[in-house]
């Protein structure tokens, strides 16, 4: 994981997009409710200045590109660098490859030894700059600042909030560590002989605490939205329930009690509704109830078994793991049930965990024979893609935007 960037300052701010006598919109637009829709090609030269310049570039190419919105050109084609981000490029040398975007940038080491890099953002065709930003931070930080640019283009360009600069917590075999709302925190369950304890682990100053002690199992834990309270399920004497925990007090309340399998709960963004799944039907299905664990109603009719539901940050969507025979999908559905669509088909696809901009989704892919590795589908229906991590691993969180 990497450190935080508490020196990241974020300096200038929009400039302007054309002139004052036409619209203050872009004549580049990046459709991401069309999973048809072709990856815009973008040039991003090395940025120039210090040696890292080239790393930036390269991480935001690569970053853009996973999106599967961008199509990053290749630099062997470029017919122009730029040691001056305020240097206006010759538009027809960009032209002349194709490129509708291009991102320039320059990096320069200030006296007190922190980087500052300024970029911009062009259209090629119109010949217009659409975005001028600086960030400064220090040397060590460089990726998250590559990052950050990264997500400053993706939101101009598409109107949704970008996702790179986040962090995402895994286990390589089982389990399901959680980040809290201020991405600092991870709650996580250690089995032992004796029974499961809950931990909140800090990841900044590393001071991990437990939260409580149970003689039965305890699993799939997960902070309520203000990161006061953290709902998990525990298994005992062959009965699960969904239990509530006060991270101030410590104090639990049960806020299930049928006599089926309730587990998995995942707050809504405003910490009013928990969904969760239970069989209490005959099969796993979808439950939507209150986060104190009255008007509790059933949301999935789709056939098939349903789990794993995870509320979107911004509210719209549940995601969830469905079973249909011997296949699984990642899919989502509305809050009510309705608009379901099916993502992904595998062997073995689960855990699904949203990034922040609530558009892609990261979960456990496993294929027959194999690991299981992380993968990533953006909900508009794009093919899914693997996650940068090439190694097995399972269970995904992602974090929020980092400070």
């Amino acid at each position: 994981m990497k450190k935080p960037m508490r020196l990241l300052t974020l300096i200038a701010a929009l400039t302007a997009v054309f002139a004052l006598a036409m619209p203050a919109v872009a004549d580049i637009v990046v459709n991401v409710d069309q999973g048809a829709t072709q990856p815009l090609p973008i040039a991003i030269p090395a940025f120039g200045g210090a040696d890292v310049g080239a790393r930036i570039s390269q991480v935001i190419s690569a970053d853009l590109a996973r999106s599967e919105l961008f199509r990053p050109l290749d630099p062997s084609s470029f017919q122009e660098q730029f040691a001056d981000a305020n240097v206006q490029p010759t538009f027809d040398k960009w032209k002349s490859i194709s490129a509708q975007a291009l991102l320039t940038g320059q990096v320069v080491s200030d006296a007190d030894g922190r980087l500052r890099v300024d970029f911009r953002l062009w259209d090629v065709y119109a010949g217009e700059q659409l975005l001028g930003l600086q960030f400064t931070s220090t040397p060590e930080n460089w990726r998250r600042v590559a990052h950050k640019v990264a997500d400053a283009v993706y939101e101009k360009l598409t109107g949704a909030p970008g996702y790179f600069d986040t962090r995402v917590v895994f286990v390589a075999e089982s389990g399901t560590p959680r980040f809290s709302a201020n991405s600092q925190e991870i709650t996580y369950m250690a089995l032992r002989p004796s029974g499961s304890t809950v931990y909140l682990l800090n990841i900044e100053t590393g001071r991990q605490e437990a939260l409580g002690h149970f003689p039965g199992m305890v699993f799939a834990p997960r902070f309520s939205p203000d990161g006061n309270r953290v709902a998990f399920s525990v298994e005992k004497d062959g009965n699960t329930d969904v239990w509530l925990m006060d991270l101030a007090s410590h104090a639990t309340r049960r806020l299930t009690t049928d006599p089926a399998i309730d587990t998995s709960p995942s707050f809504s963004p405003s910490g009013g509704e928990i969904v969760f799944n239970s069989d209490r039907g005959g099969e796993p299905e979808l439950y939507i109830m209150s986060a104190d664990g009255s008007n509790a109603h059933r949301i999935s009719f789709g056939g098939g078994r349903y789990t794993t539901p995870v509320w979107s940050p911004d509210g719209k969507w549940i995601a969830f793991t469905k079973q249909d025979g011997a296949t699984f999908h990642i899919g989502v559905m509305k809050s009510d049930g309705s608009g379901e669509r099916l993502l992904t088909s595998s062997y073995l696809d689960e855990g699904p965990s949203w990034a922040p901009n609530s558009r892609v989704i990261m979960y456990s892919h496993q294929a027959p024979g194999a690991g299981a590795h992380l993968y990533m589908v953006d909900i508009s229906g794009r093919a899914p893609q693997p996650a940068p991590f090439p190694l097995q691993a399972s269970d995904p969180a992602w974090s929020a935007l980092l400070p």
